[in-house]
């Protein structure tokens, strides 16, 4: 005879084939995850302790599978305690034909009187009935947990002292007032329910418990309708209806349901007023909420309670508990319905909240707002090096300027005392000579010649001395203006390199800074004498030009010119003197050049 068949958590074969029959596939995986750590040690040790779960329907209903799942998760084992478990579905709700309960435990008696029981867990109200009443001819010695039920839906049995557990807290009455808390406009309320003998407990247990309603509110009970006939009335419901979904396993023509995953799911979708329900399995599947009896709850402190009788305690010393409801809502049903949760009763839980767009996304803008503050202060690094670069290159230029400065102030020194002194001196000795030459007697011939050469070397070195002290610093300059200036170098260079200087000018006026006449000189002296030594040239072009409020300057000659990626690694002082005069002085200067196409020197210098 069998009664919906057994499990056992076990590596045997029977436990697979036990598996497949109760098609127990929602739990098959927990049940392979939960017992990993216990295959472990069975191989070191044999189990010795066995616990069976008695339950009332199979585990493809949520309440058996939910609760079911919190004991085998949640009971303890150590490395040398092992529990194995089994389990019955006795299928006392739905079955039409089922055998007597007589026969029901001469077969339990039967198949489980070889086992030495430690524990026997009954999940729901026919189950614990059923164990209560036959107490004294099954399971002798064996401690019972009740879970899965109030007291009144369970007949309100007598247990003695080998029972322990919990029961919950049946109150729809609050459910009801919690629905007119959230719709204050409520005048009807609708009490859906199946035709097993469960369903008819529960509705008759939920009709006694709201009879005080009846004079505020208008009840209806649709308790015997045929699935299809009870999912039209739904959709058409009046207005200012609520309805209280109580327990729903088979239809008035006997057709058969899975309670909250399928009839419920369907009586929530085809309803057009809001479903509250008594249990916290429901949640999740349709209804708003409501005063839910909290088999999640009960299931931990069962699966407490076996742990602490396979440790040792007895079960009369581990009273049965009493778990309060509490107010449990669904977000989702929140939303569909236009409910604000400011509107739920105080204390109230509310599960399956979707994550604000902030809350789905926090990670990644607080990852964005990281790599910004990054950036930044990557940012703020390099603009403050880059501040310290332009300091440190402000100071570079000011002490260039300053060297420039000191350079020129340094030639001018040099070349008023060549001027003042050494050629004065050179002009008095040349003198003395030449009156020599007329006071003295007739003199031999050779030394006659030879005093005429060094007269001559005399002046020769004055002369040398004045063209010095005039590239040293040029008295033109200052004198005559920028233009002037340059054309005279020019033609001095000219004179004495023998090279064609082509030299033009705009009318440049004569009120040009000092410093930028001085610039501007400096770079057609230099880049001269570099065309002269560096590029072979025969023939150069000198341009001086007023554009507005800057002088531009260009020396070109068409020499053998050179390969400017390689000047850093040639330049001189020359080309580096020139860039640093200009950039002193705010201006811009450009060398162009390559090779066998001459030379370009270019400044272009505000005034």
């Amino acid at each position: 005879m069998n009664f919906g068949g057994g499990w056992r958590l076990s590596l045997s074969p029977s436990y697979c084939g036990s598996l497949m029959r109760l098609k127990c596939v929602p739990l098959l995986s927990l049940i392979i995850l939960s017992t990993i750590s216990s295959i472990r040690i069975s191989a070191q040790v044999s189990p010795d302790k066995h616990v069976l779960i008695i339950n009332e329907v199979g585990l493809s209903h949520s309440l058996t599978d939910f609760i079911t799942q919190q004991i085998v998760e949640g009971v303890r084992e150590t490395q040398t305690l092992h529990v194995e478990f089994h389990s019955e579905n006795l299928d006392l709700i739905s079955s039409p034909d089922r055998p007597s309960r007589a026969e029901i435990r001469d077969w339990l008696v039967k198949k489980y009187g070889g086992y030495k029981l430690d524990a026997v867990v009954a999940v729901g109200p026919d189950s614990i009935n059923f164990l209560a009443n036959y107490t004294q001819t099954m399971f002798l010695d064996v401690p019972i947990v009740i879970c899965g039920s109030a007291a009144e839906f369970a007949g309100n049995p007598r247990l003695d002292s080998r029972f322990t557990g919990t029961w919950t807290q049946f109150e729809p009455t609050k459910t009801i007032e919690a629905a007119l808390r959230l719709f204050p406009a409520t005048r009807h309320v609708v009490i859906i329910g199946g035709t097993t003998a469960f369903d008819t407990t529960a509705v008759s247990i939920t009709k006694t418990n709201i009879a005080s309603l009846a004079s505020k509110l208008d009840l209806a009970y649709m308790t015997d309708l045929e699935m299809n006939q009870l999912l039209e009335r739904a959709r058409h419901l009046p207005e200012q209806t609520v309805v209280l979904y109580i327990s729903y396993f088979r239809d008035a023509v006997g057709h058969k349901f899975i309670n909250a995953t399928r009839a419920l799911p369907m009586i929530a979708d085809a309803a057009n007023a809001p479903l509250f329900g008594m249990s916290d399995t429901y949640l999740g599947h349709g209804i708003v909420g409501g005063d839910m009896m909290r088999f999640q709850e009960q299931g931990k402190v069962t699966a407490r309670i076996v742990s602490e009788l396979l440790e040792g305690m007895k079960a009369q010393d581990i009273p049965i508990e009493s778990l309060p409801s509490a107010y449990v809502f669904d977000w989702k049903a929140l939303q569909r319905w236009h409910i604000p949760e400011k509107r739920l009763p105080p204390g109230s839980l509310v599960l399956f909240r979707e994550a604000s767009l902030w809350e789905r996304t926090k990670w990644i803008w607080a990852t964005c707002i990281l790599v910004i503050a990054i950036l930044f202060s990557i940012a703020g690094y390099l603009l403050y090096s880059r501040k310290q670069l332009r300091l440190a290159r402000d100071r570079q230029t000011q002490l260039s300027g300053m060297l420039i400065t000191a350079g020129e102030n340094e030639r001018s020194r040099l070349a008023s005392e060549l001027h003042d002194d050494f050629s004065q001196r050179l002009a008095v000795l040349a003198l003395g000579l030449e009156n020599m030459t007329e006071t003295t007697p007739p003199l031999p011939q050779e030394t006659d010649r030879q005093l005429h050469k060094l007269l001559d070397s005399a002046a020769e070195l004055g002369a040398d001395l004045h063209t010095l002290s005039h590239r040293l610093h040029s008295a033109t300059l200052e004198r005559l203006g920028l233009a002037t200036g340059i054309s005279a170098l020019c033609r001095e260079f000219a004179a004495q390199q023998n090279v064609p200087i082509d030299f033009s000018s705009d009318t440049i006026s004569r009120s040009v800074h000092p410093d930028v006449a001085l610039c501007l000189f400096r770079i057609v002296q230099e880049g001269l004498r570099n065309s002269r030594k560096h590029s072979g040239a025969t023939k150069a072009q000198v341009i001086l030009r007023e554009q507005g409020d800057t002088l531009y300057v260009s020396v070109r000659d068409k020499g053998c010119g050179f390969d400017v990626k390689e000047l850093g690694k040639k330049s001189g002082l020359g080309i580096r003197s020139m860039e640093e005069r200009v950039h002193y002085l705010g201006g811009k200067f450009e060398l162009h050049s390559e090779p066998g196409k001459g030379t370009t020197v270019e400044a272009w210098v505000s005034h």
